[in-house]
């Protein structure tokens, strides 16, 4: 430290503010006058309580040393979440924001770290409604082992958007040696996934109510990064890590078999459904393939490390329904194939258009 450098301080905490009284939401708690900070202190800031986040400085400052301990290279990822409805079995769209940028790191290989998070609200949405999805975000994220240091609220008019909108970004820290992409597929490698596929998109359709369908399938919102942490224990050979959300598991292995110019065979009898996802997708037409997840990954190992990683994943809480699905072959280049039930093969392509909108 130089004679002109500032000494350092901690941040200084601000005095709670006076909170938001009224039920709704208005234009005024996007102003950025008085009726906004009591919103964003109220709802927000009140329950993602940090050291980073008390200073309400307009960037969240993090210690590059503090990084570094973690790892060399940085990830950096963002996503946007318009789900609809935004409270659905087994999770609501904050939980939805934490696990989907917490799963987009750890997929990677990265440590999940810091999350920002902005929210973009209708006018008249129920402040007991923000309440309830603030807490959500912030207890999953506490479960996460991350802070949610920096964001930004605005507030748009009646039919400008639905309900509530958010954009989440994550920090991570990937540590030395490891190397993981759709490019590293090679023929005679194996395809796991850690359980039951389809769960989310199905729980979504039943909660819009549309269509009356009874069922008691919830969504897989997880947050995986425990899950990923004991499978590179334990077999240091994974090649590729991705989590199957829109457009399901048929989507990431079109995006292997491409990146990597290769083949990919699964196995229609040894692909995990729930007995009632698969009922309700035979009911309506859908294809579970595409069907969006929210807590489970595509796994690519060689075939020497299959059985270790299967066991990997199924000794944790998030993998007991792990199974190996599938293998890469030569070819042709590009080309995804399942193996069905009756004995014949079918194509799965890569989906053209979208099952379910606003699934996520």
């Amino acid at each position: 430290m130089t004679k002109s450098d500032p000494p350092h301080r901690a941040p200084i905490r601000r005095q709670p503010r006076d909170g938001v009284h009224l039920a709704k939401v208005t234009l005024a708690h996007g102003g950025g006058g008085k009726a906004m900070r009591d919103l964003v202190d109220d709802v927000f800031v009140s329950v993602f309580d940090n050291a980073i986040l008390a200073a309400l400085e307009d960037q969240a400052r993090i210690s590059l040393a503090d990084l570094a301990l973690h790892g060399d290279r940085l990830a950096f990822t963002t996503d946007s979440y318009v789900v609809d409805p935004l409270e659905f079995p087994g999770g609501d769209i904050g939980k939805l924001a934490v696990c989907g940028t917490v799963n987009d790191l750890c997929v990677g290989g990265a440590l999940p770290l810091y999350l920002s998070c902005s929210a973009i609200i209708e006018e008249g949405t129920d402040l007991a409604l923000l309440r309830r999805i603030a807490r959500s975000m912030a207890d999953t994220a506490a479960a996460a082992g991350v802070a949610i240091v920096t964001g930004d609220t605005k507030v748009v008019g009646r039919g400008s958007c639905d309900k509530l909108f958010l954009n989440t970004a994550g920090v991570g820290v990937i540590r030395a040696g490891l190397d993981l992409g759709a490019h590293r597929a090679e023929p005679g490698d194996v395809i796991l996934v850690n359980g039951r596929l389809g769960d989310h998109g199905a729980a979504i359709l039943a909660a819009r109510g549309d269509l009356r369908l009874e069922t008691k399938v919830t969504s897989d919102c997880a947050a995986l990064h425990t899950l990923v942490g004991c499978l590179l224990e334990a077999c240091p050979g994974v090649k590729f890590l991705r989590d199957a959300t829109r457009g399901g598991l048929a989507t990431v292995l079109n995006e292997i078999a491409e990146a990597s110019a290769v083949g990919i065979e699964i196995d229609e009898a040894a692909t995990p459904l729930d007995p009632e996802v698969k009922g309700f997708c035979e009911i309506l037409g859908l294809d579970p393939l595409y069907l969006a997840n929210e807590g489970k990954i595509v796994v690519v190992v060689p075939a020497a490390h299959a059985e270790a990683a299967r066991e990997a994943l199924a000794a944790h809480a998030l993998g007991r329904a792990a199974a190996i699905i599938g293998r890469v072959t030569a070819g042709p280049p590009g080309r995804v194939v399942m193996q069905t039930a009756f004995g014949g093969k079918r194509i799965v392509d890569m989906l053209v258009g979208d099952q379910l909108p606003r699934i996520c």
